[in-house]
Formats: C-alpha cells, sequence, structure tokens
C-alpha cells in the first residue's frame, strides 16, 4: 500500500478502510512514514473530518500500538476512573483533581500530555517541580497508584506510541482543532490506560480550541460515542474558557496556584467550581458515590480537612519530587527573575484568553516547534477575573518574564487581550452543561 494513496482518498474526501488506518497507525508507530506525510493527513482529515467508524478505528488503533494497562491485579482499593481536559488557558485542574478524587476513595491514573497549540501541558507543569519523574517506568506508575491513590504522568514511549507523534506532529501544523483527531488522541490514552471510566471537561469559549457551544458539543458527543463502542463509560461537562481558569497562566505558577487550592489557602470561585462539579462526575461514575451532591460535599471536604493536601505531598514524594514540597515549594518552584504588574482603570470585560495563551508561549513558556525547551518559570499570576474593577492597587495581572525586554512585549499582548467598560458584564456560568450519553 502507498501512503500517497492514503492521503490522496482523504484529500478528496473518501472514508478511509481499516486496513488503510491501520497502515497509518503502523507506520505513525515506527516512524516508516516520515513527518511531512503524516501532517498532510492531518491537514486532510481536519479539512474533510471522518466517520465515526473511521474515529473509532483510530482510536483502538493507536490505543493497541504500544502497552494496554490492566489494573486487575494491581491491589488497588477502588475504582479506576480518570479525567481529560480538551485545554484551555490556566488548567491546572488536575493537580486539585486526582488527590481529592483519591482522597474519596477511587483510584486516578493520570496519563497527561503535553502543551498543544496555545494551552498549556499536564507534563510540563508537573516537571517544574524539582525530581518529579514526569515519565517513569509502568511498574513505578502502578505502584504509586496503588500505595497513594493517584499518579500523574507523562505519555511513555510505551503508550499509544502512535498517538504521540500524531499529538506532536499535529501541535506545530495547525490540525489541532479536528474533532476526530482530538477524540482519537483522548481516547487512544485512556483506553490504553486501562480505565474503568471517564470524565471529560470540554473547554467552550475564547481559550478553548471549540470556541462556539454547538462544537463543543459536537467533541463532547463524540468521545462519549467513540469511548462507549471502546466499552470506557464516559460523561462530560462543558465548562467555560473565555478567561484564564484561576489566577494564574504558566508552567510553575499554576503549580503554586494548585498547591495553595490543596492547602486550602486560597481557592479561587471559578476554579473551585471546575473542579468540584468535575471530582463529584467522576466519584459518581466510578461507583464511590451515588448522587452528585454528595459527592461533592465529600470533594470539598477532602480539601478543607487537609487529606488531598496530603495525597498529593505523597505522590509528589513517590515520583521523586521533594518530601516537603507541600510546605515549601515557593523554596522549589523556578521563579523569573522580572516580575511586573500591569495596571489600569477599569472593569474588566472580556478576555481572547487564546490570545493570553499565545502570550505565555511567546514569554517562552510553550512551544513554536516539537521538542522545544521551555522556560517553566514564566507567564502570568494574580490575573483579574472577568468582571472585576481595575485600578492601581489591582492589577490585570503580574508578568513574570526572563526579562525585561520580555517583560514589556508581554504586558503589550496582555493589554491587547482585554476589553475593558465602565460597568461589570453580565456573568457567565462556568459550568454550561453535563452529558451523559444517556437519553434526556
Amino acid at each position: 500500500m502507498l501512503f500517497t494513496d492514503v492521503i490522496r482518498a482523504k484529500r478528496d474526501g473518501a472514508a478511509l478502510s481499516r486496513e488503510q488506518i491501520d497502515f497509518f497507525v503502523a507506520g505513525l508507530t515506527d516512524s516508516s512514514i516520515p513527518a511531512e506525510q503524516v501532517s498532510a493527513l492531518a491537514m486532510a482529515i481536519f479539512l474533510n473530518s471522518m466517520s465515526f467508524d473511521e474515529t473509532a478505528a483510530l482510536t483502538l488503533g493507536m490505543a493497541r500500538s504500544g502497552t494496554v494497562l490492566d489494573w486487575t491485579s494491581a491491589g488497588l482499593d477502588g475504582p479506576v476512573v480518570d479525567k481529560h481536559s480538551t485545554g484551555g488557558v490556566g488548567d491546572k485542574v488536575s493537580f486539585l483533581l486526582a488527590p481529592i478524587v483519591a482522597a474519596c476513595g477511587a483510584c486516578v491514573p493520570m496519563i497527561s500530555g503535553r502543551g498543544l497549540g496555545h494551552t498549556g501541558g499536564t507534563t510540563d507543569k508537573a516537571e517544574s517541580i524539582p525530581g518529579y519523574a514526569a515519565t517513569p517506568d509502568f511498574d513505578t506508575f502502578r505502584q504509586v497508584v496503588a500505595d497513594v491513590g493517584c499518579a500523574i504522568i507523562g505519555q511513555t514511549s510505551d503508550l499509544a506510541p502512535a498517538d504521540r507523534r500524531f499529538y506532536a506532529i499535529r501541535d506545530v501544523t495547525g490540525t489541532v482543532e479536528s474533532i476526530p483527531l482530538i477524540t482519537a488522541s483522548i481516547l487512544s490514552k485512556k483506553i490504553a490506560a486501562g480505565l474503568g471510566s471517564l470524565v471529560m471537561d470540554v473547554k467552550v469559549g475564547s481559550g478553548a480550541f471549540m470556541e462556539s457551544e454547538a462544537r463543543a458539543r459536537e467533541l463532547a458527543t463524540s468521545i462519549i460515542r467513540t469511548a462507549a463502542a471502546a466499552g470506557l463509560p464516559t460523561r462530560a461537562l462543558l465548562t467555560d474558557m473565555n478567561q484564564v481558569l484561576g489566577q494564574s497562566a504558566g508552567n510553575a505558577l499554576e503549580i503554586a496556584e494548585s498547591v495553595r487550592y490543596l492547602r486550602n489557602d486560597y481557592r479561587e470561585p471559578r476554579l473551585d467550581d471546575v473542579v468540584l462539579s468535575l471530582c463529584a462526575e467522576m466519584l459518581v461514575i466510578s461507583g464511590v458515590e451515588t448522587d452528585r451532591a454528595t459527592a461533592r460535599r465529600r470533594s470539598g471536604e477532602a480539601v478543607t480537612s487537609g487529606r488531598a493536601a496530603e495525597v498529593f505531598a505523597r505522590m509528589v514524594a513517590a515520583l521523586g519530587g521533594p518530601a516537603d514540597f507541600v510546605d515549601a515549594f515557593e523554596r522549589y518552584l523556578p521563579a523569573a527573575p522580572v516580575k511586573r504588574p500591569v495596571h489600569l482603570d477599569g472593569y474588566l470585560a472580556a478576555m481572547d484568553t487564546r490570545a493570553i495563551g499565545n502570550a505565555v508561549i511567546e514569554l517562552g513558556g510553550g512551544r513554536r516547534v516539537v521538542g522545544e525547551k521551555l522556560d517553566l518559570s514564566v507567564g502570568f499570576e494574580q490575573v483579574a477575573a472577568v468582571g472585576q474593577r481595575l485600578d492601581a492597587t489591582t492589577p490585570l495581572a503580574v508578568v513574570h518574564a526572563a526579562s525585561e525586554a520580555d517583560a514589556r512585549s508581554a504586558e503589550s499582548r496582555l493589554v491587547a487581550a482585554i476589553t475593558l467598560a465602565d460597568e461589570p458584564p453580565r456573568e457567565r456560568p462556568t459550568i454550561v452543561d453535563v452529558l451523559t450519553g444517556e437519553p434526556a
């Protein structure tokens, strides 16, 4: 089979056969198909989409391209459940959710990704923690999940290797937003991780890959249907991404905010709503709890009691990080040499959240080419919420940069990405909808 024929078929709008998709997955896995041909097919799929059958075939093919985990003999104390986000700006939910759900009795083996497009990557953020082994071997991964209840790691070369290569090429070829490719990428890793159930956080808004609610619903439905075909019970929450989630955007800065949340020092309201809503759904779909209200209350108590922070501390230490990280995180996280507050006057009416994510990339906190080394210290902190009154004491944000020139440039980008008004705007709900895949 010639791969150019596969590219031409999809370029001309044809459906790919299972044999063609298997051929593509095999070529991704062993790198026999060069990057330029992979990117050509990715663009053809982006422009002409894929049917549900094609998407399911690609998902299962990539899931089986490497190791498929089995937790039945791991001695776990609870059901195996995970969460996945479609990506946003300031989305540090994983670091909060995994220890909370583990503290409530479920097990969370979370295999995360690196930054994609304008969004930050959970794996990159984890690597802000000194010594943290973001890509351990599977034996270590299994042991940490069994001992602690959760582990957040990056995608290893053994797990869905076809997706790992495809993911990196999509990131730099303008083909990220394809619904079939997002579906296949997410679910191939989750199926390979051996989950019992999954909850999706599908972002919608200016900082999401799916900016319209209609597109977000389409993606959520695609994921739920494809997961069902693979025997993986899945639900999806549509959550607002029309502003930075929480008060920070940038790798180490988001870890710092996560620790403050888990210590119950400060829990930004929108971030708290997303976290507790997702935790509740995970506890219900996994069977730990029977109703959302009880599950949400238990999730909140896991934070206020300190149990979630303890689980997070144990996870960090088990994966090679400092044993006292939760107590002394500021001593360990990388810090940028330049900090510049940005002051304006007026109500913050709106954000171009994608532009803010791109500004973090320009600071060096995200990748422009495959394999680029990141500056984990840079980004934005104390980011104001939409509706907040900005003045000489309340900044729009504090820029963390490697140089004064970088800080000035980031300030310009930040100011250009927001809209001011004389009155506060109408509030948006943080949780737009919950999709279960069941008849209404």
